[in-house]
């Protein structure tokens, strides 16, 4: 009986290794005194002072973070009343209705990018910041009702009953009942949110016109001319705030 449980637990650490060793490897570079990313010369933290003085890093972190703080916000206020409508509904709309939702989770991202392309382009609105947070929130918005519904589908319809018993009102129930155990997800659901938008690029590659450069975007073309030290430090900063948010996402869905 012991064998298995040894080879599984090698199994986990390799393909623990697998997964963050790269990212392990990446962040040591990013501390590399040398301009060569491939030759270690010491420990420097001259890149991140690099990077903190890039101008055109500082506008395209500004666009990324309006980003996805603004796609955050509105997927969430789309998100909550689609989760709870799609719970309240007959069994028969919601086998119509979830395929619909979800769709954008299963689609790959170039054809998203693509599609939502040549929406635009029909439609004749210029790109711009502004459509790249609609195309954030059009990929987004499935992954927070998929987190959202999680949790709405575990509370106790009985609070509910009680309250509307009591004289409550349909939006003081929601208010004081609802709202409360539905928060560590909407929590949860908003971090996730923000992370994955923080971080796309496929679909912002589409969608993005002048001036609405991200973070992404703007390593994609540092790359293009060449590996630097300033991009690994970049990176590494990415990989930490991306890697903190995924995990708040996950600590506020268990509460």
């Amino acid at each position: 009986m012991r064998a298995p449980g040894v080879w599984l637990r090698t199994l986990s650490a390799l393909g623990l290794a697998f997964l963050y060793l790269p990212i392990a490897v990446l962040v040591v570079f990013s501390f590399n005194a040398s301009r060569l990313s491939a030759t270690w010369q010491g420990l420097s933290w001259q890149w991140y002072e690099v990077l903190w003085r890039d101008e055109a890093l500082r506008a395209a972190t500004g666009n990324s973070l309006l980003v996805a703080g603004l796609s955050t916000v509105i997927v969430l206020l789309l998100g909550v009343p689609a989760a709870m409508g799609l719970e309240l509904v007959r069994a028969r709309w919601r086998r119509v209705l979830e395929p619909m939702f979800l769709l954008p989770l299963v689609i790959p991202e170039v054809m998203m990018g693509v599609a939502l392309l040549l929406l635009f382009v029909v439609l004749r609105m210029p790109l711009s910041l502004t459509t790249v947070i609609i195309g954030h929130v059009a990929f987004n918005l499935p992954v927070a009702i998929v987190v959202l519904r999680a949790r709405l589908q575990k509370l106790d319809s009985r609070l509910l009953d009680a309250a509307y018993d009591l004289g409550a009102t349909p939006w003081q129930a929601f208010r004081r009942i609802t709202l409360p155990l539905l928060f560590p997800a909407i929590l949860g659901a908003m971090l996730l949110a923000f992370t994955i938008s923080l971080d796309d690029f496929i679909v912002t590659f589409f969608v993005a016109g002048p001036g609405a450069t991200t973070l992404p975007l703007k390593v994609y073309s540092m790359i293009k001319s060449g590996l630097s030290p300033e991009i690994n430090a970049l990176s590494a900063v990415l990989v930490t705030v991306s890697m903190g948010l995924v995990g708040l996402s996950l600590i506020f869905q268990r509460r």
